[in-house]
């Protein structure tokens, strides 16, 4: 390892101005490490070259794309800290293949983004967009023609288990709702002192009055919830995605809200970001639709920033983080990095 572990962040933390754009990101905990440094990548670009990594140990990496190209030739670099939970951008084979550890940081967001869904499931049954468009264009009258539903009594489904869906579980108990789950992948125990119900998939779409999808994307759940799983929920439910865009086939959802099959839909994420602004999405009036942002708040990007940042530490320290995507690599010839612990 290198005198001073040299860490770099990509440039999309920062403004045109070259200010912080997202706020204190936690990183006077690199400042306060003596062998540590860092600094913000030159330029900003969709996806990593390798001529823009080749000087770092570590990455901090909001939003551009890692690669297998974008390893190529990177000898030096030993983890990528993606700042989120998602890691559809990373390439993670690679990453493995080339001894680089990929780490996220469930620690961060998983209150942010819990209390967003519950934000949007409340939006949506109490109308709430809809009742502001009506008070600022002078349409009071037609308020009774807008009636919400209360939350008592319902149904809601997770679809995914997982830090956030169990937030979620967390946060929705004092509303009195029945709360059924779906994960293939989470064990039973992990749902201790929690009141969810483990259902299939087909079941938890036939009984749900809302539905949260805050599972991960990867092959299995590409398109999970398409136009036979649209056509399994109650006339009426409706659908809110906090996770990633290509879980919902985005044309089949659209179908199903123009042709009043569901009730509404609350959309952080989109197949295609920034979603086009002729989408026919975006024409209807039961979606409330957020930039990919709609958990972004102090707290969020404090807390994320933190938790980044100290598995950046864990390595340059020699420790195994904590929240290690590709734990196959331990032990592996081709890790770059000795760990004193997995």
């Amino acid at each position: 390892m290198s005198a001073t572990f040299k860490i770099g962040l990509t440039r999309d933390f920062l403004n045109p101005d070259g200010q912080l754009g997202y706020g204190d990101i936690g990183l006077e905990l690199l400042n306060q490490h003596p062998g540590v440094s860092w600094d913000f990548l030159a330029e900003n670009t969709p996806e990593l070259r390798p001529d823009q990594i080749r000087d770092y140990d570590a990455l901090l990496v909001l939003s551009p794309r890692v690669s297998a190209s974008t390893l190529n030739g990177s000898d030096r670099l030993k983890v990528i800290a993606r700042f989120g939970v998602g890691y559809d951008s990373v390439d993670v084979a690679a990453c493995t293949r080339n001894g680089v550890l990929l780490t996220i940081t469930p620690d961060g967001v998983r209150r942010p983004v819990a209390v967003s869904a519950i934000t949007l499931l409340l939006a949506l049954s109490h109308k709430l967009l809809i009742k502001d468009r009506l008070t600022r264009e002078g349409r009071w009258h037609e308020r009774l023609q807008h009636m919400g539903q209360g939350v008592t009594g319902r149904t809601l489904g997770l679809i995914g288990l997982g830090n956030i869906g169990r937030e979620i579980a967390r946060l929705a108990a004092p509303f009195g709702m029945t709360t059924l789950g779906y994960d293939p992948h989470v064990p039973a125990d992990a749902l201790a002192g929690l009141t969810v119900e483990r259902v299939d998939l087909e079941g938890l779409l036939t009984r749900s009055d809302y539905v949260i999808v805050c599972c991960a994307l990867v092959p299995e759940t590409r398109h999970l919830i398409r136009e036979s799983s649209l056509g399994l929920m109650k006339p009426g439910a409706c659908l809110i995605n906090v996770a990633r865009g290509g879980v919902v086939n985005q044309t089949d959802l659209t179908i199903a809200l123009q042709t009043g099959r569901l009730g509404a839909a609350a959309l952080d994420v989109f197949e295609t970001e920034p979603v086009a602004p002729d989408d026919p999405i975006l024409k209807l009036d039961n979606v409330i639709v957020t930039p990919h942002a709609v958990c972004w708040t102090d707290e969020m990007f404090l807390g994320t920033g933190r938790n980044a940042c100290q598995s950046l530490l864990d390595v340059a320290d020699g420790r195994c983080p904590k929240h290690l995507v590709n734990r196959e690599v331990l032990g592996q010839p081709q890790l770059r990095v000795p760990l004193s612990a997995a």
